[in-house]
């Protein structure tokens, strides 16, 4: 036992509480373990709620059934339960050992000891268990390296590695979001000798940490460090606008109510990436992004209305109806990042400047063109490509005029052009 934190929101929600009671109506103490007890240490809000246990799957869904609670195997293999009450879904898994490791995938043999389970956790600060009563169980000092901002593996960090090679990314997500420097050296040491396996991850996988560690409140710092131990090349090699990455950041951190601006890793990847649209789409196959990501990474490194300093109000409107809100966002933010990260020391000039831009984005609505392909073909246009072509002349006239014409004076221009 290390300390006692008082009720979290979370812990005394009465969807945990009924599943808290389901799994103690058999006798045995579940307990909250990993993340949501981490981040109630240091008063950060919990997302997931993952709980242990020592009963094996088979009790649990037994006991969750007599309760009345929804729930069915996510993970069986690994002894995991995914409990259903109302909106909330909670991980729960019985207490397990490592009979069998092979790098990524282990074989499990289910347990009730505690301090076993404890063992084969990857850092420190995920070893932690908390108790219905808030009571936190911390067998390798997790609570003070949370403190303190220390990543440290549970034990020799090569046994760790080996069991599973993904946690050479966790330990630097994890140092992006918890850490602080120096990073542990044991540590990075372990995580160097193990770039050769990484190629064996799937690239989801890979996707899945990068995108996590993109959303650190300074993920360039870690991405930094990564390159310098040979991390960042053998998972990114495309990743070298460091600088760009942190004015981003920094951008996103000073004016994210007041633009709107949310932490999102597509766009942070858009940053830190040093490619064209071409790129983007092999990054995107490379990754294993969604079609609409990696279309979304193409215009934002190769956009088809470039967005400059000295853009005026006019040129500003016609990108952004062009391109859409959410393109223009990252177009203009990456040109912010851009100017910042050549070294433009003058803060207050650039957001005169790209501030603007921002809040148009957030607060003008583009308007519709007045026409559409059935007043094309009404204007005896025959049905084809060629509804489309006239549709782009009186839509880039229609641009040209500022977005003033009406549907009256778009359809005389219809048949002006018709004629």
């Amino acid at each position: 036992m290390a300390l006692k934190i008082s009720p979290q929101p979370w812990m005394v929600a009465p969807e945990t509480k009924a599943v808290m009671a389901a799994l103690g109506s058999g006798g045995s103490s579940a307990r909250f373990v990993g993340g949501c007890v981490r981040d109630a240490v240091i008063g950060r809000t919990a997302t997931d709620i993952d709980i242990a246990t020592p009963d094996q799957p088979e009790t649990v869904m037994e006991l969750l059934g007599c309760a009345g609670i929804a729930c069915y195997p996510s993970g069986i293999e690994h002894g995991t339960v995914t409990a259903t009450v109302g909106e909330k879904e909670f991980q729960i898994t019985s207490l397990r050992v490592d009979v069998e490791t092979n790098g990524r995938h282990a074989k499990v043999q289910f347990t009730r000891d505690w301090a076993l389970d404890a063992r084969r956790r990857d850092f420190t600060i995920n070893a932690l268990f908390c108790a219905a009563d808030g009571t936190v169980y911390d067998p390798f000092g997790g609570v003070s390296d949370l403190r303190s901002g220390r990543v440290r593996f549970v034990g020799n960090p090569i046994d760790r590695l080996n069991e599973d090679v993904l946690r050479v990314l966790r330990f630097f997500r994890f140092f992006a979001h918890y850490g602080q420097p120096p990073a542990d050296m044991k540590a990075l040491i372990a995580c160097r000798s193990m770039v050769g396996a990484l190629s064996s991850l799937s690239r989801e996988r890979v996707r899945d940490e990068l995108f996590k560690l993109l959303c650190a409140r300074d993920p360039a710092s870690t991405l930094s460090l990564m390159k310098q131990n040979r991390i960042l090349g053998s998972v990114l090699p495309e990743a070298t606008r460091l600088q760009r990455l942190r004015a981003m950041s920094v951008i996103g951190a000073e004016y994210s109510k007041e633009f709107c601006l949310r932490i999102e890793p597509i766009r942070r990847l858009g940053a830190v990436v040093d490619t064209d649209a071409k790129g983007a789409e092999a990054i995107g196959k490379s990754l294993r992004l969604s079609k609409a990501d990696t279309k979304r990474l193409a215009r934002m490194l190769s956009p088809s209305h470039p967005i400059t300093a000295d853009s005026d109000e006019r040129a500003q409107k016609r990108s952004l109806y062009l391109m859409g809100k959410e393109t223009f966002v990252d177009v203009v933010c990456l040109a912010w990042s851009e100017h910042l990260s050549e070294g433009y020391q003058d803060w207050e000039s650039l957001t005169e400047c790209y501030g603007p831009m921002l809040s148009r984005a957030k607060e003008w609505t583009a308007p519709k063109l007045p026409i559409d392909g059935d007043d094309v073909t009404a204007a005896g246009v025959p049905e084809g490509p060629e509804v489309s072509k006239v549709l782009k002349r009186i839509e880039d006239w229609w641009l040209d005029g500022d977005f003033k014409p009406d549907r009256e004076a778009a359809l005389a221009k219809l048949a002006e052009y018709v004629r």
